[in-house]
């Protein structure tokens, strides 16, 4: 795996050992000798980790971290520590800056890589996210990176699978004062339960007695609903390769025993932290995926979307030699509606018309806003006889309710026109069967509106 790793320290000696280590594996390293400068070379986004000491003259590596955690632009970074600091105060001093991890020197070889093709592995899906969520602030959506530095990690959702009852007890007494922390002592159970019950992290350990705690990692890693959920192991002392196999199937963290009570009340809140901020970011990009294709004021799908769904519906239906149907509604006298009541009860129409049109069609058919006061309906699987019969329904349906304007205060009528059309043989296309239903509408409207119209052809 290629990543650009930042390594920071002020003795040179240091800087040029880690930097022989991390180039044998591929990576690419840059270096820089004070805080100042590696917050520089963050903020320019030249890196995918950060490897830093704590020990510096200018700013200390606790100092540096926090300043990297609370800028919105380089939060997502991940820190690893790395100094000489061996105490339980000095890692939670750097978690609670903000550090990912806390490597003590000497670093073996083979924990500084496992650590750093975990953290940049999981960095680089973010920064997949981050990508596609960029558009979400052009168009209004909140940024999650003002979220993300203001985010606490507490209160979390926490699912606890360990069978030994004095261990899990103690565990579960460090962090149920700041989470709400579910147990399980059964392995194959605690599968179950995480894919279940929208846990924000998953402390497994993996001295359970009859169960290979890595396989349940390992598994938890394969399934689609519990793939991005963060993993905290908890190791004995011993178990130093299997926490770099760990590492290498996907877990996010671990401690080894004994447990000291801050550590890994700091770790659970890094990870529920980041936890937090991915699904931020999937929201943002799901929300800017649905602001692409939805209209913002009826909720139905736009134009963009219906013009390539309904071809690929049409080729769908032709294939498989099944019927499809198009519907194209108009609502009467539109512009009437607004000269004579505003333009904000043309809006309620909209809205009101939209919601009677869900109601009145199947899940699988396709309800669109064309343009304007025009929609299409795409009906797949169904013949014109039968579509004739929902466009009537759905004609009558508005015709005979009125619809409230004014914030409910007054109702007015209103009326449509729907022109419909099939499809008719394999060669047929979407932008044939759409304007025969086009021209049918027309015919509709012609012949004295609030109607509904079927292609001759």
């Amino acid at each position: 795996m290629t990543a650009r790793v930042l390594v920071v320290d002020d003795v040179p000696a240091n800087v040029k050992l880690l930097e022989a280590r991390l180039s044998a594996e591929y990576f690419d390293v840059t270096t820089a000798y004070s805080g100042a400068e590696a917050l520089a070379i963050c903020e320019r986004a030249e890196c995918d980790i950060v490897l830093l000491d704590v020990m510096m003259p200018d700013m200390d590596g606790f100092e540096v971290c926090r300043r990297l955690k609370t800028n919105p632009l380089t939060h997502h970074i991940p820190v690893v520590m790395v100094t000489a600091l061996d105490q339980s105060s000095d890692r939670v001093a750097g978690l609670e800056a903000g550090a990912d991890d806390f490597l003590t020197k000497p670093v073996s070889d083979v924990a500084l890589i496992a650590r750093v093709r975990s953290l940049t592995r999981l960095k680089m899906m973010t920064d997949e996210l981050r990508m596609r969520a960029v558009t979400s602030r052009e168009i209004g959506i909140q940024n999650p990176e003002i979220e993300a530095v203001a985010e606490t990690g507490r209160g979390g959702r926490i699912l606890l699978v360990d069978d030994r009852q004095a261990s899990y007890e103690r565990l579960a007494a460090m962090i149920e004062d700041d989470n709400t922390v579910d147990i399980e002592s059964d392995p194959n159970g605690a599968l179950f339960r995480a894919a279940e019950g929208n846990y924000e992290l998953l402390i497994v350990s993996l001295g359970l007695q009859n169960f290979d705690g890595l396989r349940l990692c390992s598994q938890l890693r394969s399934l689609d609903r519990t793939r991005n959920l963060p993993i905290l192991a908890i190791a004995d002392g011993e178990d130093q390769a299997r926490l770099t196999r760990g590492l290498e199937i996907g877990i996010n963290d671990y401690l080894v025993r004994p447990v000291d009570k801050n550590e890994l009340q700091a770790r659970v809140r890094t990870q529920i932290r980041k936890k937090r901020y991915t699904e931020r970011l999937r929201d943002n990009v799901q929300l800017s995926i649905e602001a692409a294709i939805t209209d913002a004021l009826t909720g139905l799908h736009n134009r963009r979307y219906m013009e390539t769904h309904l071809a690929a519906l049409v080729d769908q239906a032709a294939a498989r030699g099944k019927p499809l149907s198009v519907l194209v509604l108009d609502i009467d006298f539109f512009k009437a509606i607004n000269d004579t009541y505003g333009h904000d009860a043309g809006d309620d129409v909209l809205r009101e018309f939209a919601i009677r049109v869900r109601k009145s069609i199947r899940g699988i058919d396709l309800a669109c806003r064309y343009g304007g006061e025009e929609f299409v309906i795409v009906m797949p699987e169904t013949d014109m006889a039968v579509a004739a019969t929902v466009a009537e329904r759905l004609r009558r349906r508005i015709a005979t309710e009125p619809f409230p304007i004014d914030r409910g205060h007054r109702q007015i009528d209103v009326t449509i026109s729907i022109g419909l059309a099939g499809l008719e043989s394999a060669d047929d296309t979407a932008a044939s069967v759409l304007k025969r239903a086009d021209q049918a509408l027309y015919r509709a409207k012609r012949d004295g509106r609030n109607r509904v119209v079927a292609d001759a052809a």
